[in-house]
């Protein structure tokens, strides 16, 4: 059997060559293709795992902070603060002596700073009592107050009405 010697003719020689350099051609397109597709997905890849760290780091820190707020919460709610609100200022007699009402009576109730807020709105009667009943006196006036908002959070709040004691 003899092979034929295609290889001596010219038509068959393009052929060859054309099959090889399109090989090669496509081999190359194809090395380029999956080179820049392998480097896309690696940039996606390093992206993903920064946010996943990035997202864990921010769940431990909210986890921290919930772990926080948990032993906050068992802790008893304390009274920080007092604040007084006389709601008639414009019908005393003398608008200097406001500031010294209101410090008279911070000071009648200022035990209850630092006590525990469950125990003060239990005996919150006896707060508006303590304020209903005295009678305090700056310069030559005597004022008595009706307690007409008691709100008892952190920041105890009071509005007064004041009136002048007969």
């Amino acid at each position: 059997m003899h092979i034929p010697p295609y290889h001596k003719k010219a038509t068959w020689q393009r052929f060859l060559v054309g099959t090889f350099i399109g090989a090669v051609i496509a081999y190359c397109l194809f090395v380029y293709m999956h080179g820049t597709m392998y480097g896309q997905l690696l940039e996606e890849n390093r992206d993903l795992k920064s946010e996943v760290s990035e997202l864990k780091n921010q769940n431990e820190a909210l986890l921290e902070d919930n772990e926080s707020l948990d032993e906050q919460s068992k802790e008893p709610i304390k009274v920080e603060t007092i604040e007084i609100t006389i709601t008639n200022e414009e019908d005393l007699p003398d608008k200097l002596i406001i500031h010294d009402l209101e410090e008279l009576m911070k000071e009648e109730i200022e035990h209850i700073i630092g006590k525990d807020l469950s125990i003060i709105s239990e005996s919150d009667g006896l707060l508006e009592a303590t304020i209903q009943n005295k009678v305090f006196k700056v310069d030559d006036f005597e004022f008595q107050f009706t307690v007409e908002k008691l709100y008892l959070t952190p920041t105890v709040k009071i509005s007064v009405e004041a009136n002048i004691a007969d």
